[in-house]
C-alpha cells in the first residue's frame, strides 16, 4: 500500500493547485470516442463513456456537455485506501454550499468544482489545512 492513510495527516499535509482550463463532462456511446479528445478522465458506466475534457475541446467536437468546472489538485499522496478523506472534503465543501465531483487517481485527489467557485474551494481547502495543522 502506498500513499498517506492517516486522516489527520492527510488534511494537515495537503495543499491545492487549480489547474488550468475549464472542464466539462461528456457521454458518449461506448466504443464512439472521437479522434484527436484528450480525456483528464474517462469511465466506463453501464448508460455509456464517461468523459472529463477541456470544455474548449468538446465545443470543437460538436459535444453535448454538462457542469463547466474547474480542476483542483490536492498535493499529497493519498492511499487509495484513506478512510474519510474525500468525505471530509466534500462535507466542508457543502457546508459553503458548494457541490464536488472528486475524481482519485493513483497518486492524488482530484476535485472539480463549479465554474467561478474555484477560488472559494482553494480557500476552504487552506483553512482546513491550517485548522487541522494547528489542533
Amino acid at each position: 500500500m502506498s500513499g498517506e492513510t492517516e486522516l489527520s495527516q492527510l488534511i494537515r499535509s495537503m495543499s491545492a493547485t487549480l489547474v488550468e482550463g475549464l472542464y466539462v463532462f461528456v457521454t458518449l456511446p461506448h466504443g464512439s470516442r472521437p479522434d484527436g479528445i484528450e480525456p483528464r478522465m474517462i469511465f466506463e458506466e453501464a448508460e455509456g463513456t464517461t468523459l472529463i475534457v477541456l470544455k474548449s475541446q468538446a465545443d470543437a467536437l460538436n459535444l453535448e456537455n454538462e457542469f463547466p468546472c474547474r480542476m483542483i489538485t490536492l498535493n499529497i499522496h493519498s492511499s487509495l485506501e484513506a478512510v474519510g478523506f474525500m468525505a471530509r472534503i466534500a462535507t466542508e465543501l457543502a457546508k459553503h454550499d458548494m457541490g464536488v465531483n472528486p475524481v482519485s487517481g493513483f497518486f492524488h485527489d482530484h476535485l472539480f468544482v463549479p465554474d467561478g467557485r474555484e477560488q472559494d474551494a482553494l480557500a476552504v481547502l487552506k483553512e482546513m489545512a491550517k485548522e487541522r495543522g494547528s489542533a
